[in-house]
């Protein structure tokens, strides 16, 4: 019985044994010990954050299959089985970046009674995320690096689009179908999406503090965003 004890119970130094065993064996299938502690699906995610936090702190310059591995401790060749190329991985990052932007806007006009004050929640939603999030902001407009035919990507990016048009048609007191505009409606979308891209781009390029300082003191960036969109948003449609 009590031989049969001792073989019941794992002493610490066989469980270290035990530990070294699966570290030889990872090594010998070329995978890092952190890599086979990853489930599939989890792998899968893990490559994507590192990723993301490559992208925000590096630069899409600094974002390669590799530097996403080293980030990740894993092997090499993962990003590669996950996401076939560099174009893969960007893409389906890109639609994790339309999926964020999507809830935030979603979130900013979920509060405002008024289609217009609706309206220009999520305009400056909009402006908000690509401040707290610029590298991914930038990324998911690099239409050259991406695959938008990619069914994840598709989706959130039309996701995004349907959600503008329908804040338009809401200001404007029309339904407005994304697959189908008018000329009139799709000057409008274009002229609000325009100047609030515009505005984005200034703003992250540092190009409106100088018209930032010849304004009032306390007029902050989303005070200007709030006075042009004013001017812009909400016009009924002519007769």
């Amino acid at each position: 019985m009590a031989k049969q004890s001792r073989i019941g119970r794992t002493h610490p130094a066989g469980r270290k044994a035990a530990k070294a065993v699966v570290s030889r064996r990872s090594a010998a299938k070329g995978k890092p010990v952190e890599e086979a502690r990853y489930h599939h699906g989890a792998l899968h995610e893990a490559l994507l954050q590192a990723a993301e936090k490559l992208l925000e702190r590096d630069g899409l310059q600094g974002l390669t299959l590799r530097a996403v591995a080293r980030e990740a401790g894993v092997s090499h060749a993962a990003p590669t089985h996950h996401f076939g190329d560099l174009t893969g991985l960007v893409s389906e990052l890109a639609a994790i970046g339309f999926r964020q932007f999507n809830a935030a806007m979603a979130a900013a006009g979920s509060s405002d009674p008024s289609a217009l004050a609706k309206g220009m929640a999520k305009a400056k939603a909009y402006v908000a995320y690509a401040r707290a999030h610029p590298g991914m902001y930038g990324l998911m407009f690099r239409s050259e690096r991406l695959d938008m035919t990619r069914p994840s990507l598709h989706e959130a990016a039309h996701a995004a689009f349907a959600g503008l048009a329908g804040a338009i048609g809401a200001s404007r007191h029309e339904q407005i179908a994304a697959e189908a505009l008018s000329l009139d409606q799709a000057a409008a979308i274009a002229r609000v999406w325009s100047l609030v891209h515009g505005f984005t781009m200034l703003l992250l390029d540092g190009r409106l503090t100088d018209i930032l300082h010849r304004l009032p003191a306390g007029t902050d960036a989303e005070t200007l965003l709030d006075a042009m969109l004013r001017s812009t948003v909400g016009r009924p449609p002519p007769p």
